[in-house]
């Protein structure tokens, strides 16, 4: 370490009891996605919090057709020059799963409630970085950007993928980390994603007269049976990134995570939906899984099972080598702070990193949040994390950008 090194970790420090108040802020505002909470009083929040801290932040209305709630994204900046290293996180979360999880509650060594993991410990650990690093006074040769959004959790249409399309994303960007919970492990790489809801059509009928009915359950049934063989298929494949547990390499098709349909025992069905799940390894062809996916539902169409497809959610996979300069230097902060050199994984699931590296940017998770206990009723996230996850965003920032 460095004295200016040693001198931004006593900023962290310095700024830690005011990051920890931040985090608990965030977590008592109910920003539930679905179907997008509380978007606008928490970005006003965050913006607030910028202004405080003497940056100039700007909010942006992501509107999404259908929805009459925009996403409201927050972008500042620090530093000067072209040059962007982004700090990029989401401040929406998944629906309260018992009461009283807006109310955040620090018992021990641990703050608790709703998106503390997942991830608004991590936007205060990102913000608590910027504001050590602008109490330093170091000047920088180039800029942090922090670009909070909504909408993450059901992938970006007022957040990050609206950003993305109308060119607000990335600019001038050398890099990019985002505070997601990877539970000590650095994700380099993400499965991409095209979630369906099939809805089969039929006609009512009384049990007694179901002759004249057409039932849609029993044409899910058949749909469900075509997606199975598919999904023996696709399970045989398997990446090879870095994933525990190991078994979790394999690709994924998951069929019926939400299921409805009919009115009442004695009724024929005239509608049955189910939801179908696609996670595309990073060697798979985005466009080739889908086409396959909507080959299989032509085809039963084909031969008179009637239905209509929403597409929930796409997203590609992406990957930024654990070789990369930006990937060494984390690492190196990583080990600096904690003690240990991490691991770099695939993240099971989908990233905002994709919005980034689809486009060469590199882009790294690494937050405070644990994975394991995010989305839970007793959700949580360490205050060491979000301490630590602060000193290794400075320290990345000093590193990659000071003069």
């Amino acid at each position: 370490m460095t004295a200016a090194q040693d001198a931004l970790l006593e900023a962290v420090d310095a700024s830690q009891p005011a990051a920890l108040d931040f985090a608990r802020d965030l977590v008592a505002i109910p920003t539930e996605n679905p179907p997008g909470n509380a978007y606008k009083q928490c970005a006003e929040a965050i913006a607030r919090k910028l202004k405080n801290m003497g940056l100039e932040p700007e909010i942006v209305e992501a509107p999404t057709a259908g929805s009459d709630a925009p996403g409201s994204c927050v972008v500042a900046f620090h530093g000067e020059g072209e040059r962007v290293l982004y700090f990029h996180g989401h401040y929406d979360v998944v629906p309260r799963s018992r009461e009283g999880q807006f109310e955040p509650v620090i018992e021990g060594a641990k703050l608790f409630g709703r998106g503390s993991s997942d991830m608004k410990g991590g936007l205060a650990a990102m913000v608590g970085a910027v504001e050590a690093v602008r109490r330093l006074g170091t000047r920088l040769n180039g800029r942090i950007g922090l670009v909070c959004v909504a909408d993450e959790e059901t992938g970006g249409a007022r957040g990050s993928s609206w950003l993305a399309r109308n060119g607000l994303l990335g600019k001038n960007a050398i890099g990019m980390l985002t505070p997601e919970p990877t539970s000590g492990s650095v994700w380099n790489a993400n499965r991409g994603a095209i979630s369906l809801r099939v809805t089969v059509k039929g006609k009512s009928a009384h049990v007694g007269l179901s002759c004249q009915g057409v039932n849609a359950f029993e044409g899910m049934l058949a749909m469900a049976n075509e997606f199975a063989k598919l999904k023996t298929e696709i399970a045989g494949r398997e990446t090879a990134y870095r994933v525990e547990p190991a078994e979790a390499r394999r690709s994924i098709l998951l069929l019926g995570g939400e299921c409805r349909g009919g009115s009442n025992f004695n009724l024929v069905p005239d509608t049955c939906s189910f939801t179908l799940d696609r996670r595309i390894n990073p060697e798979e062809d985005f466009a080739e899984e889908k086409r396959r996916l909507f080959e299989v539902l032509e085809k039963l169409g084909r031969v008179g099972i009637e239905h209509d497809v929403e597409i929930l959610q796409e997203g590609i996979a992406s990957a930024s080598s654990e070789e990369h300069p930006l990937a060494r230097t984390l690492s190196w902060a990583i080990e600096s702070v904690t003690g240990s050199r991490p691991r770099f994984e695939m993240c099971p699931g989908l990233l905002e990193t994709r919005f980034y590296a689809g486009r060469g940017i590199p882009a790294f998770a690494y937050g405070p949040g644990l994975l394991e206990v995010s989305h839970g009723c007793d959700e949580f996230v360490p205050l060491a994390n979000i301490s630590n996850c602060a000193a290794i965003y400075a320290l990345v920032a000093h590193r990659v950008l000071a003069e």
